[in-house]
Formats: structure tokens, sequence, C-alpha cells
């Protein structure tokens, strides 16, 4: 695939994009690529991505959401527009470190298979030449795009990304997950913790994911079971951990603007292959039935990495 880096003389320096999506401002509340630096043909993907310096905290689970935005635009590109991939299986991510507001994101995709039917890829993120995270075994179902976009609009936003990218600093932040413990009985408190998550009827996240479709992103939905698994964790283990490793990720459905999710994380025994010690499931459910799931490794944190 050949890439025009050539100036997008329809989108202004600070991504709005007018025609289709009129006084919109893209790009603004949950947007991870600031610019693509190379393409090569359909294998390799480049960006770069400054977290704002006024964001107090960056969930580990945006950096997968950066990487996988950067696979994204590549994907809608090789088919003209006319698809494009949703989050559906991730199956290995390894944390090594935390993000701080005012890091630069180094984004590299490899990309396996990309069709109108389905992009498989692996990828990670570094600061300073320092791991942050990496993805693998990730594959990511391919829709049709007028459900969620404007199939112009985005391509005008693609050229900016591969010209002159756009103004860092538009993210302003999450809100922090909205949990509601829920009672156990007997000895589940110390080997499964539930909680209800309130998805917010509006939030300015929707905005950018997706403006056809609101839906809520099923990295949010992963940094509140996170949560919920590192209190079981940190419970089981007497003390502070950290994740080192999430496999298994699944999500099988769109989780729509106030919905109610009831959210679960137990305890597991880990594998002999798994070098972790703390193994926790979560999982989440709607209307009683489940639609995300995944496995957490901890290990004790010493502070000093992700």
């Amino acid at each position: 695939m050949a890439v025009s880096m050539a100036q997008a003389s329809e989108a202004s320096p600070d991504g709005d994009v007018g025609g289709a999506s009129g006084s919109v401002c893209r790009f603004a509340a949950f947007s991870f690529v600031d610019r693509i630096t190379q393409i090569e043909g359909t294998s390799r993907v480049s960006g770069l991505y400054t977290i704002p310096t006024e964001v107090s905290h960056f969930p580990v689970s945006l950096v997968a959401e950066a990487i996988g935005q950067l696979a994204a635009w590549v994907a809608m590109s090789v088919v003209d527009f006319t698809h494009r991939p949703v989050a559906a299986l991730a199956g290995d991510t390894r944390m090594h470190r935390l993000p701080k507001a005012g890091d630069t994101l180094e984004l590299i995709v490899d990309i396996e298979s990309c069709d109108a039917e389905s992009i498989q890829y692996r990828g990670r993120a570094l600061v300073e030449g320092q791991l942050v995270l990496e993805l693998s075994d990730t594959l990511g179902s391919m829709l049709d795009i007028l459900e969620f976009d404007e199939p112009d609009a985005l391509r005008a936003d693609f050229a900016l990304l591969t010209s002159t990218g756009r103004k860092p600093g538009a993210f302003k932040g999450v809100p922090s997950p909205v949990l509601t413990d829920l009672p156990g009985e007997g000895t589940q408190s110390t080997q499964r913790l539930e909680a209800n998550l309130s998805v917010p009827a509006s939030a300015a996240f929707f905005l950018d994911h997706f403006p056809r479709r609101p839906v809520f992103p099923a990295t949010l939905m992963l940094d509140a079971q996170l949560q919920l698994a590192q209190r079981l964790a940190e419970s089981l283990a007497g003390g502070p951990v950290r994740v080192q490793r999430i496999t298994n990720v699944k999500v099988r459905a769109f989780t729509a603007p106030g919905a109610t999710l009831v959210l679960f994380a137990e305890v597991a025994e880990p594998g002999q292959s798994d070098v972790e010690p703390i193994l926790i499931k979560v999982g989440a459910q709607a209307e009683g039935r489940t639609i995300a799931g995944a496995k957490m490794f901890f290990v004790p944190d010493s502070g000093e990495t992700a």
C-alpha cells in the first residue's frame, strides 16, 4: 500500500475537520494517535502520541487503545474506509511500566493479516526506547464503517495524521469508573468480588467512540475490571501488587451509554508455565449474559515498574 504524506487540505492543524462532520471537533476526547510517522506496505506502521501534561491519570489500558487505534487507521485505509475494526480478541498483553503525563509514546504495529473481514496484529509502545506495553495475538473484526463514522471525514483525518499530524494535547482525561460493590456470601469476599459498573449516559469520549454509534470503550471496561481484580489480588497477597500480564481478552458485545454492567473478579490457580504467583479471572455481564472476560496475572509491587 502506497501512502501519500501530502498536506491534508481539508483539515486544520488542530484536527477539526469540516465537511460531513460539520463543526464537531474530532480527535478530542478519545483519540490516541497524534501522527503516523511511517507505513511499510501492509506489514508495519509507526506513530506517536504525547500524553498531555495536565492529565493526572492515564490508565495503562489506554496505551493498548493507542496501539489498537494505530492498527485501525491502516486497516481502514487498506479497504478504502468501507469497514473499520472493532476490539474482539487480545491473546496476550504485557505491561512493563506505567506511562506518565508528558511522555511521548512511540507506537509500532506489525500487521500479520488485513482484509475486509478482519485484521490480526501485534504491537508495542515505548517511551524513550523503553518498553511500556506489548500486545500480541490481537484480532479485530471489520464492520461496515457507515455504522460508526463518516468515511470522507475519516479520509481527511488519515491525511492529516500521515502529513503534519494533529496538535497534541486535546485529550482531557476520562472519568474514573463508577463501581458499586455487590455483597458477597461466605468466603466469596476473599475469593470473588462483584461490582456494578455504571456506564455514563453521556461523556466526551463518546464523540470519538463513535460519532454515529456511541459505544463504551472496551479498554475503559478493562480498566474497571483491573481495578476490581487488583483489590482482590492485594487482599490475597497481603500487600501491594501490580498487573504484569493480561491474557484471553474477549469482547463479545457492544455496551451502550447508560448501561449497567456486573463486573466480577475471582481467584484462579496459575498454570505450571505461568511465572506470576496470582491469577485473577475477570468478566462483565449485561442482563445476565457474559459479554467480556480476561485473565489478569499479578506480582508483588516493588514500585519500580508498572
